[in-house]
């Protein structure tokens, strides 16, 4: 993927919710992470146990570790309070809920506790409904936070990108086309610009209705995505307009990328509403070597789109001093 996958972009994916029903229990007593982790699977917990401090902060570490964490105070190796400090430093997301078990019970050491990054403590010996409920705290809070991250991701997601095709909207795609110069500029690559229209589709629309003219969109904006590379980007550039950035691609396979798509889209009717249509688009093609700013190539690309539309539609056309 190109460095511009790092911009602050939302990528077409649903969020997926991690589960608050699995806890890492450390304790370095035997007999009582045994007790404690009888407890919790029969509340319907799954648990991951650990017998120290190290070994809980090294199953930490791994992409599938639990959220949900019962850590006792005094461990070996690493106690719990240090052990929360090194979680709360870590610039990961999305939090861990965090119970301290303790068999102290001083004011000035539950703050020191809280202090450190325990989100909760219980104290030792536990009363079964005290740690249940505590638990239950924990689990519950989890929950809220991953329902507000899945909700700002939607945010997001909505604010980049197009509701009808899921593609990239206006606004994204020039701005990834604007950092992506910026990556070739620095790398002294090239990108390919595709600015691709579907032919005839207000006739689309007054022959077959606009909610079949939407369905086609739909499709055509699914059929690019399908024949391009991974890594190359496609935005909904507005009505039944399309851009595609071709990263990293030289003036020599422009065309090459622009052909694909023609044929993807014109290659099989699309359905819709139960009819078939017969749908082409029309492709206009620059490189970014051959313009000095983005409004240039836009520029460019758009006289080039206009030409294929003038002779005959259903065609790619090059800008002119391309070379390709």
């Amino acid at each position: 993927m190109s460095e511009v996958a790092n911009v602050e972009l939302v990528s077409r994916q649903t969020p997926v919710y991690r589960s608050c029903s699995e806890v890492l229990l450390a304790e370095d007593d035997p007999v009582y992470r045994q007790i404690l982790q009888r407890w919790l699977e029969a509340w319907g917990y799954r648990v991951t146990t650990a017998r120290d401090g190290a070994e809980a902060w090294q199953l930490l570490q791994q992409e599938s570790a639990p959220h949900l964490l019962i850590l006792d105070w005094m461990m070996p190796s690493i106690e719990g309070p240090e052990l929360c400090r090194r979680i709360r430093g870590r610039d990961k997301s999305p939090s861990p809920y965090i119970l301290l078990v303790t068999a102290k019970d001083g004011k000035e050491d539950i703050i020191d506790g809280l202090d450190a990054g325990a989100d909760d403590y219980v104290t030792k010996p536990c009363a079964i409904g005290e740690l249940r409920a505590r638990v239950g705290v924990g689990q519950r809070t989890l929950k809220l936070q991953d329902e507000l991250i899945g909700a700002l991701e939607e945010l997001r997601f909505g604010a980049t990108h197009d509701s009808l095709s899921g593609l990239w909207n206006h606004e994204a795609i020039l701005d990834l086309l604007g950092r992506e110069l910026q990556r070739t500029y620095r790398r002294r690559t090239s990108i390919g610009i595709l600015m691709v229209d579907i032919d005839h589709f207000k006739k689309v629309n007054d022959t077959y209705g606009h909610l079949n003219g939407d369905l086609v969109l739909k499709e055509v904006a699914r059929r690019i995505e399908q024949a391009v590379r991974p890594y190359d980007w496609v935005g909904r550039y507005g009505g039944e307009e399309f851009i595609v950035l071709l990263s990293d691609c030289p003036r020599e396979q422009i065309r090459g990328g622009g052909e694909r798509i023609r044929l993807a889209v014109a290659g099989t009717p699309i359905n819709a509403g139960g009819r078939e249509i017969n749908v082409t688009v029309s492709v206009g093609a620059t490189s970014s070597l051959d313009a000095n700013s983005q409004e240039d190539l836009l520029v460019r690309v758009d006289e080039a789109l206009y030409r294929a539309k003038e002779k005959g539609r259903d065609r790619l056309e090059l800008s002119i001093g391309t070379g390709v």
